[in-house]
């Protein structure tokens, strides 16, 4: 089969033809066509019947087709702007700030806090946003986190040989390196006893994000609204004995600097020295955001790329070439380094294609703070928009069979994450002054894993399974697989 042959077929092409002068012709400056109506149950039930199917994208086909890539639907009960367009998208998100706000439900606020990142708004989040990308930049990953990604990752897969494991939940289990290595990097505390009480506190805050909203105790909500709690106690908790001894140690210190350069090794220590303008409840709260980010979304993308993989045998063999290279240059057990991570071009693409077609992030609601106007439509102020990433990724105007898994499509010159990125039409980190500040974080931990997976290990999967979206991009069944370690 040639390199970029037809591999992994996910649903069938858009409909319609998007460029018919008859919706050309609808756009003079009013709001965006669709529906003018809310079902009793507050919401268009296209939109949640859609992705508890196994093709949600009739639901945004049929609208493109009728309407544009702009479209008016109802999202809980709200009208709300559906953009498929690239374009569209980039400007919503660049011109956060200035015509766009964040915002998502009162649900997911006091689950995060409404001073977390995900929340905060304009200096504030400007500053916060800084502060994270500091210690999550490639030279930081490259000096302080690889080694402990290295060794994280070896022990974890070490416990799979010889057995069926259910492959996402196994991969939540590695991905615990997110949490673990941010836990460090927020304040200095390696993985013990004090981690893992924090970190099962913290599995049951997650699982209220893809709950209900129904506060009662017997609830997933209920319970991880008193997860929270206890987070909130915990960090808190943590906050006081660091500010006392940093208050001692200023005290008994004969060197200014010295204190100084030892508060700022880690993020806590940051937030402490810029505490004339921040809260302690604003504080807590940037932390817990913080220590969510990435560990669900993570392990998806890793069993997700298990699974194209899997279903595309070329691609596999591919992989495995590039990685026992690698592996062929070092000593056995020689932990991987920053050019070794520099060395995998086709793992790129995978990962690239994974996160392109699996949308683990589907995309972002903002709300116009103005009345604005974008592709010859006005959005009310007021209005929400949700920027779909999904319905850009999946349309075939951009990529070419774009519902089939081809990692060789990111190979070609004109194909790279940054040229799209740009153009509007690969998102998966979201952008603008919201672009995930962990993205390159996540790439070198699935690397790693796919690394170690491959060199180490051969698999089959037992039993078909699929994907599913609702409430969450995931596999049906966990896609369990036989692991086996290699000779």
């Amino acid at each position: 089969m040639g390199g970029g042959g037809p591999l992994l077929v996910v649903p069938p092409p858009p409909l319609g033809d998007r460029t018919n002068p008859a919706v050309a012709e609808r756009a003079q400056g009013r709001g965006p066509p669709g529906e003018a109506w809310v079902s009793s149950g507050g919401r268009d039930p296209c939109l949640i019947s859609a992705y508890k199917t196994e093709n949600p994208e009739p639901f945004v086909d049929e609208r493109v087709a009728r309407h544009g890539r702009v479209f008016t639907t109802h999202v809980f009960g709200e009208r709300t702007v559906f953009s498929a367009d690239p374009e569209a998208n980039k400007y919503v998100l660049q011109n956060e700030g200035r015509l766009f706000e964040s915002s998502y439900p009162t649900s997911i606020s006091n689950l995060l806090g409404s001073h977390s990142l995900l929340l905060m708004k304009g200096p504030l989040h400007k500053h916060f946003h800084s502060l994270t990308v500091s210690f999550v930049s490639p030279s930081v990953i490259r000096d302080s986190l690889l080694p402990d990604i290295d060794r994280l990752v070896r022990h974890n897969l070490d416990s799979w040989a010889g057995r069926t494991v259910l492959l996402l939940s196994e991969t939540k289990k590695v991905s615990e390196i997110t949490f673990e290595l941010t836990v460090k990097q927020l304040m200095s505390v390696d993985p013990g006893e004090w981690t893992e009480k924090l970190r099962k506190e913290y599995l049951l805050l997650i699982e209220g994000f893809f709950s209900l909203p129904l506060p009662f105790f017997f609830t997933t909500y209920g319970r991880a609204l008193r997860a929270r709690t206890k987070v909130v106690e915990i960090l808190k908790t943590m906050v006081k004995e660091r500010k006392e001894r940093r208050s001692k140690k200023r005290s008994t210190s004969t060197s200014w600097e010295e204190v100084e350069e030892e508060e700022k090794r880690d993020m806590l220590g940051a937030l402490l020295e810029a505490e004339e303008g921040l809260t302690e409840e604003e504080g807590v709260d940037f932390m817990v955001a913080l220590l969510v980010a990435g560990y669900e979304t993570t392990s998806t993308i890793m069993t997700l790329a298990v699974k194209f993989l899997s279903d595309s045998p070329r691609a596999l063999v591919l992989l495995k070439e590039e990685h026992e290279g690698i592996r062929a240059k070092k000593k056995e057990g020689e932990a991987l380094e920053w050019s070794d991570y520099k060395s995998m071009p086709f793992t790129q693409c995978v990962i690239n294609e994974t996160l392109r077609v699996a949308n683990i992030i589907s995309g972002v609601f903002r709300r116009a703070v103005a009345d604005v106007h974008l592709k010859g439509y006005t959005i009310p102020k007021g209005w929400k928009v949700f920027a779909s990433f999904r319905a850009v990724h999946l349309d075939s105007d951009h990529y070419k069979d774009a519902r089939t898994f081809n990692p060789w499509r990111w190979q070609e010159s004109v194909m790279t994450p940054t040229s799209n990125q740009g153009s509007g039409t690969f998102m998966p980190f979201g952008g603008g002054p919201r672009l995930c500040p962990g993205y390159e974080l996540a790439r070198v931990e699935i690397s790693v894993f796919l690394h170690y997976l491959v060199t180490c290990f051969s698999w089959t999967a037992p039993e078909d399974d699929r994907v599913v979206f609702f409430p969450t991009t995931r596999t049906l069944k966990q896609y369990p697989i036989d692991v086996r370690r290699r000779k």
